[in-house]
C-alpha cells in the first residue's frame, strides 16, 4: 500500500517536471498595447527577439492599441491563463488609467506579474531660447507667475502628467496643463516655442536634447540617467525626496502555473543581463529591471498607491 501510493506521487512528480519542460508547446503572442514605434513596442519586439534567439521559441508580437494603452491588457486579462498569451504592462495602463478610467480589468487581480523589464524617468525640458537655464530658475519664474507658464504632456493622466503634478507638488508651484494626443505633438510645440516646458520620456527627447533644439533641466529618477548623465536629477535641484520613474514589464493572465512563472522569469532575467539587450535598453534611455515575480508585484502595489496619492491631491481628472 505505501509502495504503491509512492510510486504514484513518483509519478505524478514526473508528470508535472515533463510538463514543465515541455513549455512552450505552441507559439506564445506577446501583446504589445500600443502602436508600432515608441518604448512599449520596443520593449515588445525585443523580448520576442531575444526570447526566440535564446530558447528557439515562436514568439508572435502583435500591437493591440487603443483606450491610452488600456485595450491590450483587458484582452490579456481575458485569455487563457496557460502562458501563451503575454503582455507588456507599463505604468500608465497599470497604475493610472485605472484610477482614472473604467477598465475591463483590475490590475491587482485579473493579471500575473512576471517580470520587471525596464524603468525610465521623465525629463523636464524647454525650448533652445528659454531662459530657463536650471530647474531653480523655472521654479523661481512659476512662483511669479502662478498659472501663467505652460506645459504639455502626452495626456490627461498619463506618467509625463503626473510627473508634472507630483513635481509641482514638491516646489509649490502651478503651471497650466495643455494635454494632447501624444507626446510628438507636444514636444513639436515645445520646440516651436509654443510652451514654456514639458514632461516627456528620454527616448522622446534625447535626439532633440542632443541637436540643441531643446533643454534639459532635471531628470525625475532618484539618480542621473546613462542616457542623459549630465542633467541632474529633481531630487538633487532642491527636492531631496523626489522620484518617479516609469515601468515596463511583463504580464499574463490570472492563473498563470507557477512552473511556467519561473520558467518565464528566469528566461527574462538572462534575457535582462545579455550585453546585446543592454546596449538596446540604454540606446532607449531604460535602465534593465531585475527581480522576482513577487518584487514585480510589490513595485506595481506601491506604485498604485503613490499614483492614487498624487491623483487625489492634484485633482486630475479625465474628462
Amino acid at each position: 500500500m505505501h509502495r504503491r501510493h509512492f510510486i504514484a506521487l513518483a509519478l505524478a512528480a514526473g508528470a508535472g517536471r515533463a510538463g514543465a519542460q515541455a513549455y512552450p508547446a505552441r507559439p506564445i503572442r506577446v501583446i504589445i498595447p500600443a502602436t508600432p514605434g515608441g518604448g512599449t513596442d520596443f520593449l515588445g519586439r525585443l523580448v520576442c527577439t531575444k526570447l526566440a534567439e535564446a530558447n528557439g521559441w515562436q514568439m508572435v508580437p502583435e500591437n493591440r492599441p487603443g483606450a491610452g494603452t488600456a485595450l491590450g491588457l483587458a484582452e490579456a486579462a481575458r485569455s487563457s491563463p496557460a502562458g501563451y498569451d503575454l503582455v507588456v504592462a507599463q505604468t500608465d495602463n497599470v497604475s493610472l488609467i485605472p484610477l482614472l478610467l473604467k477598465v475591463a480589468y483590475d490590475p491587482l487581480k485579473d493579471l500575473t506579474p512576471i517580470a520587471l523589464l525596464a524603468t525610465t524617468p521623465m525629463v523636464i525640458v524647454v525650448p533652445a531660447a528659454s531662459p530657463y537655464r536650471t530647474l531653480a530658475d523655472f521654479v523661481r519664474a512659476a512662483k511669479a507667475e502662478p498659472g501663467k507658464l505652460t506645459y504639455g504632456t502626452s495626456g490627461t493622466g498619463g506618467s509625463a502628467h503626473v510627473s508634472i503634478e507630483l513635481l509641482q507638488i514638491a516646489a509649490g508651484i502651478r503651471a497650466l496643463h495643455v494635454p494632447y494626443k501624444g507626446s510628438a505633438p507636444a514636444i513639436a510645440d515645445l520646440v516651436g516655442g509654443h510652451l514654456q516646458f514639458s514632461g516627456t520620456s528620454i527616448s522622446s527627447a534625447s535626439s532633440l536634447i542632443a541637436a540643441g533644439k531643446i533643454r534639459a533641466l532635471a531628470v525625475t529618477s532618484g539618480k542621473r540617467s546613462a542616457a542623459l548623465p549630465g542633467v541632474p536629477t529633481v531630487s538633487e535641484s532642491g527636492y531631496p525626496d523626489f522620484t518617479f520613474s516609469t515601468y515596463y514589464g511583463l504580464m499574463a493572465p490570472a492563473g498563470l502555473p507557477a512552473p511556467v512563472l519561473a520558467r518565464l522569469n528566469a528566461d527574462v532575467e538572462k534575457m535582462l543581463q545579455r550585453p546585446d539587450t543592454r546596449a538596446a535598453l540604454a540606446g532607449q534611455g531604460l535602465e534593465p529591471g531585475h527581480g522576482s515575480p513577487e518584487d514585480f508585484a510589490a513595485l506595481i502595489r506601491a506604485d498604485i498607491q503613490k499614483a492614487r496619492d498624487v491623483i487625489a491631491a492634484a485633482n486630475i481628472k479625465v474628462e
